[in-house]
């Protein structure tokens, strides 16, 4: 099957190999890795139909990640094969952001941990909290999902986290969690949550380094904020 060539439009593919990637669109990007369209849609169409289903996020390559298999199928053209292709290109945007904070990564050093778990988190459709468990030198050694959920103390237990920390031998401690509203700003919770771990962490000699809290490409460190 071929796509149709619209009018008055270069093809993708043929102005990638004329000018290279950086000149597309994130529309024509989409087209050559669907590669064909449907006799009454092209390519480049198609993708534009794709990027549309991101609602208010239209446009967006990163809210690819938030349609499902089956939303993607949705769309007349979409079938299995290119939905799972639309999904895997997605999981390799957050791995190759990752990959690329890693070398950046220092525990002491709030906006590089922020980085670093951006992209894992920022996705998430619900609050998750990480619990990092770092050694003398402030290098991981551990990381927990302890809680899913909204964030406050009934969820989070201090005994759980303490547990994890002597297990591992941790020197220090940090938490880290999402806010799927894209708004990082702590709420009276997480501060509370905050210092109840805080306070928890001294008596246990295992400070607790930091509280972040990661929005959409943003994030607020309560040490930075002397919240902690």
């Amino acid at each position: 099957m071929t796509y149709v060539c619209p009018q008055k439009e270069e093809l993708p593919y043929e102005k990638f190999l004329r000018l290279g990637a950086a000149a597309l669109t994130e529309a024509e990007l989409l087209a050559v890795i669907l590669r064909t369209g449907t006799r009454n849609c092209s390519a480049l169409e198609l993708a534009r139909k794709v990027l549309s289903l991101t609602g208010g996020r239209a446009g967006k390559l990163n809210s690819l990640h938030h349609l499902s298999v089956k939303e993607l199928m949705e769309i007349p053209g979409i079938g299995e094969v290119k939905a799972v292709k639309i999904k895997c290109l997605s999981e390799l945007a957050v791995r190759m952001a990752r990959e690329k904070a890693a070398d950046a990564l220092r525990f002491d050093a709030p906006e590089t941990v922020a980085d670093y778990y951006m992209e894992k988190m920022r996705h998430q459709e619900k609050e998750i909290i990480l619990l990092l468990l770092l050694d003398n030198k402030l290098k991981l050694i551990e990381e927990y999902m302890i809680s899913q959920g909204t964030v406050n103390a009934s969820l989070l237990s201090s005994r759980e986290v303490f547990i994890h920390a002597l297990r591992c031998r941790a020197c220090h401690l940090m938490l880290l969690h999402n806010h799927p509203s894209g708004d990082p700003r702590p709420s009276c919770q997480d501060i509370q949550v905050t210092q109840k771990i805080k306070e928890a962490g001294e008596l246990m000699d295992i400070p607790l380094v930091d509280h972040i809290v990661l929005g959409d490409g943003c994030y607020v460190s309560l040490k930075e904020e002397d919240l902690l």
